[in-house]
């Protein structure tokens, strides 16, 4: 494909590019940048990528970038797959019981703890494993990233932060996980932890909209996992920037806890790694007249010698340790998945 060629050479020359499928689509989009140049995000029109906290923000400007479709076709081939070994249960676990520790003493409601795991990089191919993540995860918004001052990401994201047309907006509130199955059955933690993320978002935008409508919550898959979701949308009034509703929203309580500062300080102090981009978010900006953007889950960075996976999940005082690992651990095998080596 065209477009995957011309990211090959924008990376071999150290320029920054965005390939991304948006969510039930077959179009790729290419965005390509011709001088090295980082330009911070502060509402230009174009492709976003915004960290967790304290990050440089950046934009691929559309007037200033090669804006490039093309529909998606790729011959699925054989590839060998990476194996890897994830040893982190006792640190993460303790980190967890930390989270459910404070929340007792009552410092917060919730906390999102997450985790880096690394994957030796021997020689993992980038290219083929986007391939497999777009073929993968047809209704996830799915991307690679570079910037030669950011590095070079990849993820299919479940989680829209907000979509925003002529006015209107859309978000969701994505909480509670467990692996697909037949027959789902959700516990009381992951409805409560949903119950949080939606009052949450209702709260921020509260004072930015004129009229909300919020569905009841119903199963969500994102390829072998599944949550709960709650559709959330309305109309922004006409005194507030669209930028100002983005700002509301992020980070979630999906991503960060509540209450917002107490959760966020917690994890600065304890998750003990930088975040990163991961649960930041990214996709397309065009102000009020069509923006698409999207919290950046179920990601990966690839390093000089490893590929680190990003996952979390959200603690609650009925957390249980060990069950949180393992979510973590089903979340991570999105990415791991589908990684090949060149």
């Amino acid at each position: 494909m065209l477009l995957l060629e011309k990211a090959s050479y924008y990376f071999s020359k150290k320029l920054p590019f965005a390939l991304f499928v948006k969510p039930n689509q077959v179009q790729l989009n290419g965005v390509f940048q011709n001088t090295d140049e980082l330009v911070e995000f502060s509402g230009q029109k174009g492709f976003v990528f915004s960290g967790f906290y304290n990050t440089k923000d950046v934009v691929l400007p559309f007037d200033s970038c090669e804006v490039i479709q093309e529909n998606w076709s790729y011959e699925k081939q054989y590839q060998e797959r990476i194996s890897f070994s994830d040893s982190e249960g006792v640190e993460f676990k303790n980190l967890v019981q930390k989270g459910i520790n404070a929340i007792v003493e009552n410092q917060f409601e919730k906390v999102v703890l997450s985790r880096k795991i690394e994957i030796p990089n021997d020689a993992i191919d980038s290219i083929e494993s986007f391939k497999n993540l777009v073929n993968t995860y047809s209704s996830a918004f799915r991307y690679l990233f570079y910037h030669p001052q950011i590095g070079l990401w990849m993820g299919a994201t479940p989680e829209q932060l907000v979509k925003i047309k002529n006015g209107e907006f859309y978000t969701m509130a994505l909480a509670g996980t467990q692996p697909y199955s037949e027959h789902i059955v959700w516990g009381e933690k992951e409805i409560k932890e949903q119950e949080l993320v939606t009052d949450f978002i209702k709260n921020q935008i509260e004072d930015k909209v004129n009229t909300t409508k919020i569905s009841d919550p119903i199963t969500h898959r994102a390829g072998s996992i599944v949550h709960l979701k709650t559709d959330i949308s309305g109309s922004i009034k006409s005194s507030i920037q669209p930028l100002d509703l983005v700002k509301a929203l992020h980070p979630t309580s999906a991503v960060c806890g509540m209450p917002l500062q107490q959760a966020r300080s917690f994890i600065l102090e304890h998750e003990g790694y930088d975040r990163k981009y991961y649960s930041g978010y990214l996709g397309e900006w065009k102000g009020m007249e069509n923006s698409d953007l999207f919290v950046n889950l179920r990601c990966c960075e690839f390093l000089e010698n490893a590929v680190a996976v990003y996952v979390g999940c959200g603690i609650t005082k009925d957390s249980i340790p060990e069950h949180e690992f393992i979510e973590t651990f089903n979340k991570s095998r999105t990415i791991v998945s589908i990684l090949v080596r060149g």
